[in-house]
């Protein structure tokens, strides 16, 4: 394990644990070489002290060692923004009540049908609605690739458990780039799935643009495609999707690959981000595929849309939170940022309806926008992690929104389509930290993602996705 004196941080130490992913300690657990106790007590004395340097842990757990399904034995962490019956639901606010939920949430009960406990629930920025995990319910989460620097958000705690090496699978979601954003920050793998493919998140439903998946972060593409088969066989089939069960590996199928490095309306990244992204793409080129670069075939106004139905949700938050939360929601509570995006929503109030018309039909722009190619590789985010502040969550409003649209303008877009979108561990910058790739495709077509990110990742041979 680390020590103080480095800036960054690593909970693998040699227990029965050790270096293992998932695929590694599944297949421990049927050999007989560890048992589910010795990996979940490893995770513990992990986690425990892991948290005093990443503070990713909201809620402790009591640990329970499950015995069946085909995880069963491993330990994971929940989002602290699903319910888990007897423990509080933040959403990594101070406006929400602590009372304990009295049930578990469809997903994460599902999760637990897999043989997956949790050892406790993470944090997550103020009901998900920045790009960095530094609530003031909580205070800053810790990025263990450099401990002054963000793990992304929203799901930031999940990611830097995972990252550090505690567990090898944790919870997270993703309803503008939630999963694949602390992915990026964190070197690791996340899949945002195509829209209907698990159970959605709870009230999902009722909003007037679903938006939102719940999902998984590994450190290895072959974990993520082994909980997505899994969760499939759970659920008896992938409905009306391509199935991903056989996907065990790269595909022999050459892909149409557009390439755009550049985000909305031509919005410049950073040089090192620019070149893991041509670099990957001219990988590609040399493993077969057709590669085109091009610009983001998408326009200004959907990045303008989403800024106005984000702020809505905000806006929804603050006078409608007690019929969502109950009488204990408190939302002279809500932080800075979360009332300036509702005093923003009220100042474009009349362009909301026109914008929420454009998003529900963005699905079919989005659809149309695949017909020159199979898959597009964009950066995940603008720039490499950013330091604790950079987005926090009391800093003046314009500035922390004019850095948001301009550190994360490439994932929201599959949020509002519903197609699916991963986050690949391709790149370093000069400082050492991870750099994202984003391969998105079209509805349905998350196993072409898998595929292509399970050639990438052998070709890469990235040099472990931890510190």
């Amino acid at each position: 394990m680390s020590d103080d004196s480095t800036p960054e941080y690593t909970a693998v130490c040699d227990d029965a644990l050790g270096s293992m992913d998932l695929v590694d300690a599944v297949s421990a657990l049927a050999r007989g070489d560890v048992s589910g106790a010795e990996l979940t007590a490893a995770s513990v004395e992990r986690a425990r002290e892991a948290d005093t340097r990443l503070n990713a842990v909201v809620t402790w757990v009591p640990p329970v060692v499950a015995t069946e399904g085909p995880f069963a034995g491993v330990p994971s962490f929940l989002k602290d923004n699903e319910d888990l019956a007897g423990f509080a639901t933040s959403h990594g606010s101070r406006a929400t009540s602590r009372n304990p939920a009295d049930h578990t949430g469809a997903f994460a009960t599902e999760y637990q049908a897999l043989g997956l406990r949790f050892l406790g629930k993470t944090t997550l920025p103020e009901f998900g609605l920045t790009a960095a995990t530094e609530p003031l319910a909580q205070g800053p989460t810790r990025n263990p690739w450099n401990l002054s620097r963000s793990t992304g958000g929203s799901s930031g705690g999940s990611a830097a458990l995972v990252a550090a090496g505690v567990a090898p699978i944790a919870h997270a979601n993703d309803g503008g780039g939630s999963i694949r954003i602390p992915a990026s920050c964190c070197g690791l793998v996340g899949l945002k799935p195509t829209r209907g493919r698990v159970t959605p998140p709870a009230g999902i439903e009722s909003l007037p643009v679903q938006i939102a998946e719940h999902g998984v972060l590994t450190r290895s593409v072959r974990d993520t495609a082994l909980f997505y088969r899994e969760y499939e066989q759970l659920r008896n089939g992938a409905g009306e999707f391509e199935p991903l069960s056989p996907v065990t590996g790269p595909s022999a199928r050459r892909l149409r690959i557009g390439v755009a490095v550049n985000g909305l309306g031509g919005l410049p990244v950073a040089p090192e981000v620019a070149s893991t992204v041509l670099e990957t793409a001219l990988l590609c080129e040399g493993l077969g595929h057709s590669v085109e670069q091009l610009p983001l075939p998408f326009d200004q106004q959907v990045g303008k849309d989403f800024l106005r139905y984000w702020a809505f949700l905000a806006l929804a938050l603050e006078f409608a939170g007690g019929r969502v939360y109950g009488p204990d929601f408190h939302r002279e509570e809500l932080e800075p940022f979360t009332r300036g995006l509702s005093r923003f929503c009220r100042s474009v109030a009349p362009s909301i309806p026109a914008s929420l018309r454009r998003l529900r039909r963005f699905e079919l722009d989005y659809a149309r926008a695949f017909d020159r190619f199979d898959v597009l590789l964009t950066p995940v985010l603008a720039h490499e992690p950013p330091p604790i502040g950079y987005l926090a969550p009391d800093i003046d409003f314009d500035t922390h929104l004019l850095r948001l649209l301009r550190y994360a303008s490439f994932t929201a877009m599959q949020n509002i389509s519903g197609a699916p979108a991963i986050s690949m561990p391709l790149g370093r910058s000069s400082d050492g930290l991870p750099i994202g790739v984003q391969a998105a495709a079209g509805v349905g077509q998350d196993a072409r993602l898998l595929e292509l990110a399970f050639e990438l990742e052998a070709a890469t041979n990235p040099a472990g996705q931890r510190p």
